[in-house]
């Protein structure tokens, strides 16, 4: 176990990864698809072997600087180790070039989910296992390296905590304040989290199948709420046959992705915050409260215009659709329910794909598998607004609430205030880079969002028609391919890698 754990991070990924494989390998073997079970069988065993050589050869060398390694680790994860996932998709597809299985890889990992398979029979069950897994490790590896690696560095949404905690200095609002044993806290954290987050998918799992899906696809849509990667072997939990039970299963788990709270505390020892009044929690609430609330009544005075108030007593059911495609799209998983179509079909009232686009901006909570700028930055902006409207009435005014809340009022909004201008120049980056290869404006607005916010089927259902990503240049492919890793890293941790002083001996 000692040699197992001193390997190098990125080396124990490609161990990991390859005997993952070893699964999808079973499964086409189990349904006499035996191309596909060599393909993922020899690609087990080679990224075995290779894992091996590499861990033997670098035994106990460790690097000058823990925080560094781990950070550069963190980019290779997302931008290196797609390549070693994608040898087996690329060889059992058959029909597909390497870069588009290392795009669907790319997007796998960073729990993104888009794909560039609009039918989703085109795929064999077994390579939407593998799309599956991949996602599921790739969300597991967040849970784990937000609160070993982000945490001690403040990046991730950490620092605008950082910025509330009554007890930490100044000088701790800084990026990189102090650096604990990375290696010891991965140990930990991965022996602390991996059981709750196989338990709480299994449990997902379970229910589905009770409710009535099939056991394969409600393995695929157990393991893709729990990542937020919105994967399916159906095409979404619109097609399934659990129904609302289903969804009512599914929209419980999500909230998983919306506090870290709901499985663990915080890593810094410094929250001491009653689940009940997690701001994150509370803005998601709000959220919930006033977006469904704002779709349904526009429906719904429309079909007052035209006198149909049996359809409005009747669109009960689109109300729920609101709630639930709501929260799935702010978590940025991107499952639509069976029930959100109900919307336009009940008031002949188009749903704006705007509101979808907002809500996949704002994201899940700090340290969980959700995207976007995170609701612990957008509720510190929040409050930092709340109170600059109350001086305007009252300029003598005295800010109350304790001395926490005037943190994340002052340093928590200015550091959120930072990277949410960051973070809205990489989208004009983004929007430019994609324009300038051939894609239409209102398709770029689109892809940029959904691969910076990592949710990728944002782009099914937020533009005037879905867009099929097959079909743009290879450019636009490899432009979001960065993006994709660019949004799951974080601009701040990629400017923390930039910066002179942290590579300095």
């Amino acid at each position: 176990m000692r040699r197992i754990t001193s390997m190098p991070l990125f080396v124990l990924l490609i161990l990991i990864g390859s005997l993952a494989m070893v699964l999808p390998a079973i499964h086409a073997l189990m349904n006499e698809n035996f191309a596909v079970a060599r393909a993922f069988f020899y690609s087990a065993i080679l990224g075995t072997l290779l894992s091996t050589l590499i861990a033997v050869a670098t035994f106990d060398r460790l690097p000058e600087s823990l925080a560094r390694s781990h950070l550069v680790t963190l980019l290779a994860a997302y931008a290196v180790l797609p390549i070693i996932l994608a040898i087996p998709f690329h060889e059992a597809h058959g029909r597909t070039t390497f870069f588009d299985a290392y795009f669907e890889m790319v997007s796998d990992f960073t729990t993104t989910g888009s794909t560039l398979y609009d039918s989703p029979w085109r795929l064999a069950p077994s390579l939407h296992l593998w799309r599956a897994i991949v996602g599921w490790l790739g969300g597991l590896f967040v849970w784990i390296t937000a609160v070993a690696v982000l945490a001690p560095l403040n990046l991730g949404g950490f620092e605008v905590r950082r910025a509330a905690d009554s007890a930490a200095p100044a000088e701790s609002y800084v990026q990189i304040s102090r650096v604990a044993d990375t290696s010891e806290r991965l140990i930990r954290y991965t022996a602390q989290l991996t059981p709750i987050y196989i338990g709480l998918t299994a449990a997902l799992w379970v229910g589905l199948i009770v409710a009535g899906d099939r056991s394969f696809v409600a393995l695929l849509h157990a393991m893709s709420t729990l990542s937020t990667s919105g994967i399916s072997s159906i095409g979404g939990i619109y097609w399934s046959q659990s129904g609302i039970v289903g969804e009512i299963l599914i929209f419980g788990f999500m909230f998983f992705a919306v506090s870290r709270l709901t499985f663990s505390r915080d890593a810094m020892g410094i929250d001491k915050t009653n689940i009940k009044q997690d701001p994150e929690l509370r803005m998601a609430g709000m959220l919930l409260i006033i977006v469904p609330a704002f779709l349904y009544l526009r429906h719904y005075f429309n079909t007052l215009e035209e006198h149909q108030l049996e359809g409005a007593l009747s669109g009960l059911s689109a109300l729920w659709g609101g709630l639930f495609t709501t929260l799935s799209f702010l978590t940025t998983t991107g499952f639509e329910s069976k029930y959100w179509g109900t919307l336009t079909n009940w008031s002949e009232l188009s749903t704006p794909g705007l509101v979808l686009v907002g809500l996949s901006l704002i994201g899940g909570g700090i340290a969980t598998t959700a995207g976007g700028v995170k609701l612990l930055r957008v509720y510190a902006l929040y409050r930092h607004s709340e109170r600059e409207l109350e001086r305007m009435v009252h300029p003598s005014s005295v800010g109350g609430s304790g001395q926490q809340a005037r943190r994340i009022r002052r340093q928590g909004a200015q550091i959120s205030w930072v990277f949410f201008m960051l973070f809205a120049l990489s989208i004009t980056a983004v929007m430019v880079a994609l324009s300038l290869v051939g894609v239409s404006f209102e398709n770029a607005v689109v892809l940029a969002v959904a691969a910076l916010a990592n949710c990728g089927p944002l782009v099914e259902v937020a533009a005037e028609a879905p867009i099929a990503i097959s079909t743009i240049p290879v450019e636009a492919k490899a432009i979001l391919a960065a993006a994709m890793v660019l949004g799951r890293l974080e601009a701040l941790a990629i400017i923390a890698l930039l910066n002179p002083d942290f590579w300095r001996k």
